[in-house]
């Protein structure tokens, strides 16, 4: 279980400190939210710095909260200490840096939040997402929970200026979405089977509604994740703790079992029941993020006997774009959002953690600007 995270107010609390265009000074700060290790997250005063040559400052105004970050706050994944959290950020142009000319100050931009080497063999492939010293803003990089941001302009997206920033920040996990499913390459008119209902699993079933599966089944313990997937349009949501769920979910595809599963929770004991609802010829993939320690038993005889293939899908290589413009097109207010302020961060977390909300926000210049 993630630790309950502790957290140090900030020591600047003025009116100005919440405005979203501020005179800047040489003496300014901000305040951010670092993660110093397990269970340990402070709302901090840091250095503000201005944007160099190509890059550009923004001012976040939703950043998501995703499980990646309790899973950092509990110490279960890696990553730099102490970090900035927050990875899934919409914001505005606060400030742009020498030579970048296609952005501008007021331009409302979401982030791929990722960094590459450009010189490992991964990146000479074209594979940049699989990077040997791969570095993510969040994860090893200072993130968005944060009242400024400073990233390279080449991974700030230009929104349409009325897209609520809510929905803006859901461009990132849109993205690893997308990629995963190009990974599972499904082919129209055939069912679907996703195990979890959270924002992940929701967007996949926004997605697989979209390349035109059907039917769409998912199964998710919680009656509230349930109702979100039958919101997004899946066709069946089912309670897997439910002895006859699987028989039921099977029915709709008159016995055969799905050419397509997915594992949107991230589960050892999933991937095994994934390849028991899967067909033969079924094509399984697994998106959640299981704990590192974890292990499923696979037979081999039967991967090969039925054709099955298993794939994964990590972040979002060469997607973001395509989430840009999906965002108006997959029903994604249909979401049910929470929001917090940067100092009531342990609050977003639990919630986070408990699944409050459909999806959860830290806002770090207040409600108001997050939604509108």
């Amino acid at each position: 279980m993630t630790p309950t995270p502790r957290v140090r107010p900030p020591g600047r609390t003025s009116a100005d400190s919440r405005s979203c265009f501020v005179p800047l000074t040489e003496a300014r700060t901000i305040a951010a939210v670092r993660c110093h290790g397990p269970g340990d997250v402070r709302v901090e005063q840091l250095p503000e710095r201005a944007p160099g040559p190509g890059e550009v400052a923004i001012e976040p105004l939703a950043v998501g909260v995703c499980g990646t970050d309790g899973h950092i706050v509990g110490g279960s994944f890696p990553a730099a200490r102490p970090v900035v959290l927050g990875h899934e950020v919409c914001g505005r142009v606060r400030e742009v840096g020498p030579g970048v000319d296609r952005l501008a100050p007021g331009d409302l931009v979401t982030v791929e939040p990722h960094d590459y080497c450009t010189a490992c063999a991964y990146c000479r492939l074209g594979q940049e997402h699989l990077c040997d010293a791969k570095r993510g803003y969040g994860v090893r990089l200072d993130g968005g929970m944060t009242e400024r941001m400073v990233v390279p302009a080449r991974i700030a997206y230009r929104l349409p200026p009325d897209t609520p920033p809510w929905i803006g920040a859901l461009t990132e996990p849109l993205a690893c979405c997308i990629h995963g499913m190009d990974q599972l390459a499904p082919r129209s008119g055939l069912p679907v089977l996703i195990y979890g209902a959270g924002p992940a699993g929701a967007m996949m079933v926004a997605l697989a509604r979209s390349r035109g599966l059907a039917p769409v089944v998912v199964m998710d313990p919680r009656p509230d994740r349930r109702d979100l997937a039958l919101r997004m349009g899946a066709d069946a949501a089912l309670d897997p703790t439910d002895p006859a769920s699987e028989a039921a979910a099977r029915a709709l595809t008159d016995g055969l079992g799905f050419p397509y599963v997915v594992d949107a929770v991230g589960s050892a004991r999933l991937l095994e029941s994934a390849i028991g609802m899967a067909s033969r010829g079924g094509r399984i993939l697994v998106f959640g993020v299981a704990r590192p320690d974890e292990e499923a038993r696979v037979r081999p005889n039967e991967v090969f006997a039925r054709e099955l293939t298993i794939v994964g899908a990590v972040i979002n290589p060469y997607t973001h774009h395509r989430a840009v413009g999906m965002l108006p097109t997959l029903g994604l207010d249909r979401l049910r959002p929470a929001f917090f302020p940067l100092e009531k961060v342990s609050q977003a977390l639990e919630a986070q953690a408990v699944g409050q909300a459909d999806k959860v926000f830290v806002a770090p210049y207040g409600v108001d600007a997050a939604r509108r």
